[in-house]
């Protein structure tokens, strides 16, 4: 599964890649035809060199009166041969070349989004967090919108792994990952930020529109716990928000989400249980 907000940016990396390269085989192709269309004009100023000289004209017509000897004859044809052997192997190869270059390319940008992908939750790690943040602020720079980065941290997992195993946590951090791209929009980004905390970056989205997307992330969370995957111990997450402002650095828009997150953690611990 692709993870959220790949496609627009990858794609077009991945097919302005391709058109470089596409193009660059495209201009050799136009040298090995301009090298063709040079060499038949040359062919052809050299018959003319010869036959001119042997044309006469007699009564209204045109006559040819020329003499090839076998050597300059055996040697003109085997240069034709040779040039149309040269040709015919360039543009095999370029077509050979056209091929492998397409397929490295598609090869090496999967090779690119796999290592940018959690394979566990198979969303973004965070080694790809840099370079998406980046693009997000730019474009949000840019165009002036809105951008909200949201931390979640899914409660008390520490304890999921000891009540119910490794494989059971790994199961947990999976649906969770699923339970918030199904929260969030193709244009946004999910990334695993640490062993049980998620980013969310939510693209043109302000603080209170993000709300939404927060309880958006409570349904499914309920309904995930209607059907029981964790025998009497229902899964809950703390989700801290911050927006983002012109001139904020990556490192304090994310040290402010994690701020909100924590005070909401210290928010529930404090209210008595019903």
């Amino acid at each position: 599964m692709t993870p959220a907000g790949t496609a627009p940016a990858d794609n077009g990396n991945l097919a302005a890649k391709l058109t470089q390269e596409l193009t660059r085989l495209e201009k050799r192709d136009w040298e090995l035809w301009m090298i063709v269309g040079i060499s038949g004009v040359v062919g052809a100023c050299i018959l003319l060199c010869v036959l001119f000289p042997s044309t006469f004209l007699q009564g209204g017509e045109f006559h040819l009166e020329t003499t090839i000897s076998r050597r300059f004859f055996f040697v003109a044809l085997t240069l034709l041969m040779l040039l149309n052997t040269y040709v015919l192997t360039r543009r095999a190869e370029l077509r050979r070349v056209r091929r492998s270059s397409i397929t490295n390319t598609i090869q090496s940008e999967l090779i690119r989004l796999q290592s940018f992908t959690d394979p566990l939750t198979e969303v973004f790690n965070r080694r790809s967090l840099d370079e998406m943040a980046a693009r997000f602020i730019s474009r949000a720079r840019r165009s002036q919108e809105p951008l909200t980065f949201l931390i979640v941290d899914v409660d008390r997992f520490k304890e999921v792994n000891t009540k119910f195993g490794h494989i059971t946590g790994d199961f947990v951090l999976s649906e969770v990952a699923g339970l918030l791209r199904s929260s969030t929009r193709g244009s946004d980004a999910v990334v695993r930020y640490g062993g049980d905390e998620f980013l969310i970056i939510l693209a043109n989205t302000s603080q209170q529109n993000a709300a939404t997307v927060v309880q958006r992330i409570s349904d499914y969370l309920g309904r995930w716990n209607e059907n029981l995957h964790l025998d009497n111990f229902p899964l809950t997450v703390t989700v801290g928000m911050a927006g983002w402002k012109d001139g904020e650095t990556l490192d304090e828009v994310l040290d402010a989400a994690d701020q909100d997150m924590y005070a909401c953690k210290n928010a529930k611990a404090a209210k008595p249980s019903s």
